[in-house]
């Protein structure tokens, strides 16, 4: 019936049946199947995933032994590197992750590292996640090590190690994520020569003895750093926390160089350390001893503490909430170290509130022990037979080179009976040997002590640049400061060291300085009492004692106490104080040298005295022990001549080698209060002056004089 319908619907459709009439003698096209491009792509998509099930399937089978050769041809190839498997060798997919199985498997070191092998194992079992290969984030989900050994080692030069399989410069070790692990007498083997750092450390796992871990994974080792012993010794207590989303718990203990170290908290894994969250207790005897085994250069301590929280972040470990104390001291703040080669970077903001004075001299160079069990005698030493207080501590030349530091530290308040120092606030600067200590500020009795320090150890010996500056200070409240009733003084007071040395000491540094100390005294007024024994003036000062005016003022016009140094050897250049009865002039010096003083006071009355020894006052000794000299060889010879007039004279006669008719010659305020030298001071008449800058030097290191025009 249907085709019936069909043959009628032909008879009644002539054109079509014309057209199948014409297209008869033509060859038959092909009639296009709906689809065909996307049959092919599937066939070939089947085609490559049965050649990966075949694959697989091989693989699976066999376990991959047959790759063990081609395993061991490309890993040398890639890795420069003789790779040897000397027992059983899988590499399959198990279902989905890759298994890898080698026995007695080795990978040498490179030449330079000598004899030896960089990996050695009598097994390794792992399963690698095959995502993670293709991504290249590196995680293992399970590792199985027996005897197994790793050494890994910097070469002399710092810039290349064992675990960087290129010729290029050494990376940083990257260890990858391992989530399970099952570890039976590893060892691993540290070493950094430039660092001067040996460790050798042991790993393996210990079963749980309780429910609440599933195995721990401890560790224990022993090294030199610097050639000094350290043991330390841990655990990771959740090595396998990770599996389910938790935390590594790591502990660890370490001790040495007078130190103990403990750190605990959490890892993201057991080989991650990367956004640990740490927390470190450290105390010892000296914060010198563990900052030296970085190789890091720090003044010495007394016994101190410290607690911080720890981190790593790329290749800098973070100090953040640092707090403690050292000796009577406190420290809060944070320190970063950046591991950059070829020098690492310390990076730290820290604040003391107060700071004993015992704690500040090893920044000077002075040992803290020996002043806290001697007090300020515990800062002079004898050499020869002579007391030595410059500090001679060495600077550690070597430690700078293996560090770069930028520190901004402040102490709010010093601990120090007749010391009127705070707010101290100091900038450090290391960058390849060359130290700049600037701002290094603090305040002085209402004054401000500016400081910029430059001690350059790229030079031999070391080369110092010294600039301090004393702002405008209350003289009264700077002697009230040490200790002197500061009534009746209203004057003030500032000042300019600017000098250069050459020595890896203080002491060496200013024995060999070069440059100009210069104090001056603007308009202002000081203790009678202090003015009088000054210029030795008996008269006037029994008078103003009699009459109880002792402590009345008397007016300072101006005053320079100034000295050129030329090879540690400081001469008066000039002393000169213009008062209001008198004019001080001073001559002679002090050594860097040898520390010795030698120095003479004069006063010249500008008015009629009585009883004026109108002699010098010698200030001798040393700076440890100075000593006064207020019967100087020209008071002993104006008594002689004095007691010759009474004899051959009169009594009468004998007061005169006692009067001061009061010739002295004011000064010219302008040069003086400009610090300048000698030979540019003036007289109040504008005339140059003949009474400064005739001088001689304190002895010297020889024992002899240097002459100073």
């Amino acid at each position: 019936m249907l085709r019936g319908f069909f043959y009628r619907m032909a008879d009644r459709d002539t054109p079509i049946k014309a057209a199948d009439t014409a297209s008869a003698g033509a060859p038959a096209r092909p009639i296009r199947a709906l689809g065909t491009p996307l049959a092919g792509v599937i066939a070939v998509i089947a085609t490559f995933l049965g050649l990966l099930v075949l694959a697989w399937t091989i693989l699976f089978v066999t376990k991959g032994r047959f790759l063990k050769h081609s395993f061991e041809r490309i890993v040398a190839g890639q890795t420069h590197r003789e790779v040897k498997v000397a027992g059983d060798f899988q590499l399959y997919l198990d279902p989905f992750n890759v298994k890898f199985v080698a026995e007695r498997m080795t990978i040498a070191n490179p030449a330079w590292a000598g004899k030896g092998n960089f990996f050695e194992a009598r097994r390794i079992d792992s399963r690698i996640s095959t995502w993670s290969l293709i991504t290249g984030n590196r995680r293992i989900n399970w590792l199985s090590l027996e005897n197994g050994q790793v050494d890994l080692q910097w070469d002399k030069a710092g810039k290349r190690n064992t675990w960087t399989f290129s010729e290029e410069k050494g990376e940083p070790l990257d260890l990858p994520a391992i989530r399970r692990a099952l570890l039976q007498g590893t060892l691993i083997r540290y070493a950094d020569p430039r660092m001067q750092i040996e460790a050798t450390i042991r790993v393996h796992t210990v079963e749980a003895k309780d429910t609440q871990f599933a195995s721990t994974i401890s560790f224990d080792g022993s090294g030199t750093a610097r050639g000094t012993r350290f043991v330390l010794d841990g655990a990771l207590l959740t090595p396998n926390a990770t599996v389910s989303g938790g935390r590594n718990q790591l502990e660890l203990h370490a001790e040495g160089v007078r130190t103990q170290l403990d750190v605990a908290g959490t890892l993201p894994g057991a080989t991650e350390i990367e956004g640990a969250d740490l927390h470190m207790d450290v105390r010892g005897q000296n914060l010198a001893d563990i900052f030296m085994l970085a190789g890091i250069a720090v003044p010495d301590t007394r016994t101190y503490r410290l607690t911080s929280a720890l981190t790593k972040q790329g290749d800098e470990w973070r100090f953040t909430g640092l707090k403690g104390r050292f000796g009577d001291s406190d420290i809060a703040g944070k320190m970063t170290v950046k591991m950059t080669r070829p020098r690492m970077l310390l990076t730290a903001q820290l604040a003391t509130d107060t700071l004993d004075i015992v704690d500040a001299g090893p920044f000077i160079g002075y040992n803290p022990n020996t002043l806290a069990a001697k007090g300020a005698a515990g800062a002079i030493t004898q050499v020869s037979g002579t007391p030595r207080i410059l500090p001679d501590a060495k600077l550690r030349v070597e430690a700078l080179r293996n560090f770069d530091a930028k520190v901004h530290w402040t102490v709010r308040d010093v601990r120090a009976p007749s010391f009127p120092v705070s707010n101290i606030e100091l900038g450090l600067d290391l960058d390849n040997m060359l130290l700049r200590l600037s701002p290094f500020n603090f305040s002085m009795a209402r004054g401000t002590v500016s400081s910029d320090i430059t001690i350059d150890a790229r030079k031999q010996p070391v080369f110092t640049d010294y600039d301090v500056r004393l702002s405008p200070t209350p003289m009264g409240t700077l002697l009230a400061g040490f200790g002197v009733e500061q009534s009746g003084t209203s004057g003030t007071i500032k000042a300019r060291v600017k000098m250069t040395g050459a020595g890896d000491s203080v002491r060496e540094s200013l024995a060999n300085s070069n440059g100009r100390i210069a104090v001056i005294l603007p308009r202002g007024s000081m203790w009678t009492r202090n003015i009088q024994l000054s210029e030795i003036d008996i008269g006037t000062f029994v008078q103003k004692m009699f009459e109880k005016k002792l402590k009345e003022p008397v007016q300072i016009n101006c005053g320079l106490i100034g000295f050129t140094v030329r090879d540690g050897i400081a001469a008066a250049d000039p002393i000169l104080i213009d008062t209001q009865k008198n004019v001080v002039l001073g001559r002679g010096g002090f050594s860097f040298r040898n520390e010795s003083i030698d120095l003479a006071i004069r006063a010249d009355g500008k008015k009629f005295s009585l009883f004026s020894g109108q002699s010098p006052v010698g200030l001798n000794g040393y700076f440890a022990r100075p000593g006064l000299d207020v019967i100087s060889p020209e008071l002993v010879a104006r008594a002689g001549v004095g007691l010759g007039l009474g004899v051959f004279a009169s009594p009468f006669a004998a007061i005169i080698a006692f009067v001061d008719v009061g010739d002295a010659k004011a000064a010219d305020c302008g040069p003086v209060l400009e610090g300048a030298r000698a030979v540019a001071q003036r007289t109040s008449k504008g005339k140059p002056r003949d009474d400064v800058g005739r001088g001689t030097t304190a002895k010297s290191g020889s024992g002899k004089r240097a002459k100073r025009d």
